[in-house]
C-alpha cells in the first residue's frame, strides 16, 4: 500500500497493491516489502467502511489469483511475514514500534487476501497457490515447504507466545482474526464440513502441539477482557487537524503519517457495548468456539474439543490422567467472573454452556460455589427478555438452566438465596423473593410465550423439565411464584375443555366456553365469574366422563368428524385441534410438577397449597379425566383434607388465618397418606449430530460479530441472512 495510501477509495489505483497483484515477480528480500507495509490508512470503524474496503480490495485481489501462479507474489509475500515473526517477541521487548506495525501491516494484508480466495476458490486451488513459486507459468514445486502448514503454526505462536503489550494488541488481534479467516471455508458451504484441508493442519501435524497452549490463550483472553490501547498510548501522538490521531514515525522507510487500526466489527453496535469493549476478546472467544465444534477427524477427535473437555483449574493439584491428551488448567474464580459479567452475549452464553456440558471439572466447581445467583440472574434476565433475543441464545440460556437443575444441591440452594428489588421484573414489584422462586417465575412466562408466540415444542419440553427437576427441592414459595404455578396450570385445564369441546362438538359454539378464553389476560390471570366456573365444572364432568370410557378412540373420532365438516381436504386442521395434545403434555407435567411438590415438600410450601385450595373447584373436574386420574390422586387428596379443615374453622377466614391453618394442617397430614411417584428427574442428551445446529449457529455468531472481518451477505452458503 505504501507510505502514501490514506484513504480506502485509493486503493485500486495504488501502485504497491498493483505490484504485488500484478506480472512481475517480487523477490521476498526485494526492498518492495517495505515499502508496501508501512502504509497510512484510516480505520474502517463500521461495516459500512469494512464493505467499502472489501469492494475496493477485490479487483487487486482477483488480479493477483490470475497471475500468482506465475509470479508466487503471494508465497514470497508469507515469506517476508514468516520471516519477521521470528524476530516479533525480541521487537515488543524493545518497543521497537516500526517493526511491528509493518509485521502487523503484513498480516492485515495476507488477511484481506486469504479472505478472497478462500471466498472465490476451492482449498485444493487455495493450497496450489500457496506452493506456487516464480517458475514458468502454471508451475508449481511438489517437494516445496507447505506454506499454508507454516503460515497455521506462525499464527498459533504469535497467539500464544507474543506478550500481550499496547504495541502487540492490533497484531494479536489480526492473528487471531487470520485464523478465523482461515477456517471460514465453512460459510460457503450448505453442508457441515467434515472434512477439509484446514481441518487437516489444525488436528495433526506440526499445529497439533499447540492445541492446549492455543486454547489456554484464548480462554484467557476472554477472561481478561484487555481493551485497545488508547490511540496515542504507544507513540508520541500528533493532533492532526483532521481530527484524528495520526503517530509521526522517523525512518526512512516511513516517512508519511500512519494511523493503527482501532477495529470495528461488522454490523456491530457502538464500541462501548460490552462485547466489543474488548476486540481481542471478543474474536479469541469467537475462534475458541469454531475451533471447539470442528467435526472430529475420521481417524482422531477434535483436540480443540478435547482440551476445552479436560482442563482443570489451577488448584487442582491431582495429576492428569495418561489417558487425556492436550491438558492444562486455568483459573477458575476468574474464569467464573468473566462469564458471570459477559452473558449479555450470544457467544458467552454459547462458552457456558460448552464448558458445563463438556468440562465436568468446571460444572463441579460451577456447582459449588456459594454465589450462584451472579450466573443464574443474567441466564434469567436473557430468558426473561425473550421477546428481544434470538431464538439460539434463548435456548441455550434454557439449557443452561436445565443442566444446573440436574443438581439437587442446586435445587435447594437457590431457595436459600434471597433477592431483593429485582428492577428488569416488570410485571410485578418483587421487593424480596427467592432465586429460586424468580427462577419459576420467568420459566413459566418463557413457557407461556411459547406457547402463544413462536411454538417451539423443544423450548417448552425443556422448560417444564426444569420446572420438573426443581420441584421436589420447592422451598418457600414467594405467593406470587405459587399463584403462577396453579395459575398457568388452570389456564391450560381451561384451555384443554374448551379444545375438546370444539373438537368433539365443532359446529355448538359455545359462547360461555369461547368468552372463558376471550377474558384471559395476556399474563395468565385469569377474569373468569363464577358463573362460568359452574358451568365448566359441569361441562367438564360430561366430557370427561365420556373420555374415560375410550380416550383415544373419542379423540380420533372427533377429529375425523371436524377434518370431513370442512370444506377441502386440504385445508388444515385448525391450530386448536393440533393443540390438544400439547396442551394435554403440559398440563400433565404441571400436574406432576405440583404432585411432587406436594409429596416431597408439602410443609414447606403453604402458599402453593393455599394457591391450589383457592383454584380448587377446577381441579377437582378432572379427578375423572383418565389421562390425569393417577396424578390427581394426591392433589384431590390435599384438596380434600386442607378444605375440611378450613371448613371446621369457620367463615371469613383472613389470609393470615387460612396460612397458619395450612401449616397446622400440613404437620398433621399423615405423609403414608400421599401415594410415592418415581422422581422427576430429566437430564440435557445432545440430539444426535449436534453441529448440524451448532456450526451454522457459531458461524452466524462470527459472521455478525467478529472484529474487523466483512463477507458478502450474497456469498455465505451455510445459514439464511434472516435466520437468528
Amino acid at each position: 500500500m505504501g507510505s502514501n495510501s490514506s484513504r480506502i477509495g485509493d486503493l485500486p489505483k495504488n501502485e504497491y497493491l498493483k505490484k504485488l497483484s500484478g506480472t512481475e515477480s517480487v523477490s521476498e528480500n526485494d526492498p518492495f516489502w517495505n515499502q508496501l507495509l508501512s502504509f497510512s490508512f484510516p480505520a474502517p470503524t463500521s461495516s459500512t467502511e469494512l464493505k467499502l474496503l472489501e469492494e475496493a480490495t477485490i479487483s487487486v485481489c482477483r488480479s493477483l489469483v490470475v497471475n500468482n501462479p506465475r509470479t508466487g507474489n503471494l508465497g514470497a509475500l508469507i515469506k517476508v511475514f514468516l520471516s519477521r515473526t521470528k524476530e516479533l517477541k525480541l521487537s515488543a521487548e524493545c518497543q521497537n514500534h516500526i517493526f511491528i506495525w509493518q509485521t502487523h501491516n503484513a498480516l492485515f494484508i495476507i488477511c484481506c487476501l486469504l479472505k478472497v480466495f478462500i471466498c472465490e476458490m476451492s482449498e485444493e486451488e487455495l493450497q496450489l497457490h500457496f506452493t506456487y513459486e516464480e517458475k514458468s507459468p502454471g508451475s508449481y514445486s511438489s517437494d516445496s515447504e507447505d506454506l499454508l502448514e507454516e503460515l497455521l503454526c506462525c499464527l498459533m505462536q504469535l497467539i500464544t507466545d507474543i506478550p500481550l503489550l499496547d504495541i502487540t494488541y492490533d497484531i494479536s488481534v489480526e492473528a487471531v482474526s487470520t485464523m478465523v479467516v482461515f477456517l471460514s471455508c465453512q460459510l460457503f458451504h450448505k453442508e457441515v464440513l467434515r472434512q477439509s484441508i484446514s481441518h487437516k493442519y489444525l488436528m495433526q501435524g506440526r499445529c497439533l502441539p499447540y492445541t492446549s497452549k492455543l486454547v489456554k490463550t484464548l480462554l484467557y483472553n476472554f477472561i481478561r477482557q484487555e481493551k485497545p490501547p488508547p490511540p496515542g498510548a504507544h507513540v508520541l501522538p500528533q493532533q492532526s487537524d483532521g481530527g484524528g490521531l495520526l503517530y509521526g514515525l522517523a525512518s526512512g522507510v516511513a516517512t508519511g503519517l500512519w494511523t493503527v487500526f482501532t477495529l470495528g466489527g461488522v454490523g456491530s453496535k457502538a464500541a462501548a457495548s460490552p462485547e466489543l469493549s474488548s476486540p481481542l476478546a471478543n474474536q479469541s472467544l469467537l475462534l475458541l468456539l469454531v475451533l471447539a465444534n470442528l467435526t472430529d477427524a475420521a481417524d482422531a477427535p477434535n483436540p480443540y474439543r478435547q482440551a476445552i473437555m479436560s482442563f482443570k483449574n489451577t488448584q487442582d493439584s491431582s495429576p492428569f490422567p495418561s489417558s487425556i491428551p492436550h491438558a492444562f488448567q486455568i483459573n477458575f474464580n476468574s474464569l467464573y467472573t468473566a462469564l458471570c459479567e459477559q452473558q449479555t452475549s450470544d457467544q458467552a452464553t454459547l462458552l457456558l454452556y460448552t464448558l458445563l456440558h463438556q468440562n465436568s471439572n468446571v460444572r463441579t466447581y460451577m456447582l459449588a460455589r456459594t454465589d450462584m445467583e451472579n450466573l443464574v440472574l443474567p441466564i434469567l434476565e436473557i430468558l426473561y427478555h425473550v421477546e428481544e433475543r434470538n431464538s439460539h441464545h434463548v435456548y441455550m440460556a434454557l439449557i443452561i438452566l436445565l443442566i444446573l437443575t440436574e443438581d439437587d444441591g442446586f435445587n435447594r440452594s437457590i431457595h436459600e438465596v434471597i433477592l431483593k428489588n429485582i428492577t428488569w421484573y416488570s410485571e410485578r414489584v418483587l421487593t424480596e423473593i427467592s432465586l429460586g422462586s424468580l427462577l419459576i417465575l420467568v420459566v413459566i412466562r418463557t413457557i407461556q410465550y411459547n406457547m402463544t408466540r413462536t411454538r417451539d415444542k423443544y423450548l417448552h419440553t425443556n422448560c417444564l423439565a426444569a420446572l420438573a427437576n426443581m420441584s421436589a427441592q420447592f422451598r418457600s414459595l414467594h405467593q406470587y411464584a405459587a399463584q403462577r404455578i396453579i395459575s398457568y396450570t388452570c389456564r391450560h385445564l381451561r384451555r384443554y375443555v374448551y379444545v375438546l369441546d370444539k373438537l368433539y362438538f365443532p359446529h355448538s359454539h359455545c359462547s360461555t366456553l369461547q368468552h372463558c378464553f376471550s377474558t384471559l389476560s395476556d399474563n395468565g390471570e385469569e377474569l373468569l365469574s363464577l358463573t362460568c366456573s359452574h358451568i365448566l365444572r359441569s361441562y367438564a364432568s360430561s366430557l370427561f366422563s365420556l373420555l374415560s370410557k375410550k380416550h383415544n378412540k373419542v379423540l380420533e373420532q372427533a377429529t375425523q368428524s371436524l377434518r370431513s365438516s370442512l370444506s377441502s381436504s386440504d385445508v388444515p386442521l385448525p391450530d386448536y385441534a393440533q393443540d390438544l395434545n400439547v396442551i394435554e403434555e403440559v398440563i400433565r407435567m404441571m400436574l406432576e410438577i405440583i404432585n411432587s411438590c406436594l409429596t416431597n415438600s408439602l410443609h414447606h410450601n403453604p402458599n402453593l397449597v393455599y394457591a391450589l385450595l383457592y383454584k380448587r373447584d377446577l381441579f377437582e373436574q378432572f379427578r375423572t379425566h383418565p389421562s390425569f386420574q393417577d396424578i390427581m390422586q394426591n392433589i384431590d387428596l390435599v384438596i380434600t383434607f386442607f378444605s375440611s379443615r378450613l371448613l371446621q374453622a369457620g367463615a371469613e377466614l383472613s389470609v393470615e388465618r387460612v396460612l397458619e391453618i395450612i401449616k397446622q394442617g400440613a404437620v398433621a397430614l399423615p405423609k403414608d397418606r400421599l401415594k410415592k411417584f418415581p422422581e422427576l428427574k430429566f437430564k440435557y442428551v445432545e440430539e444426535e449430530q449436534p453441529e448440524e445446529f451448532f456450526i451454522p449457529y457459531v458461524w452466524s455468531l462470527v459472521y455478525n460479530s467478529a472484529v474487523g472481518l466483512y463477507w458478502n451477505p450474497q456469498d455465505i452458503q451455510l445459514f439464511t441472512m434472516d435466520s437468528d
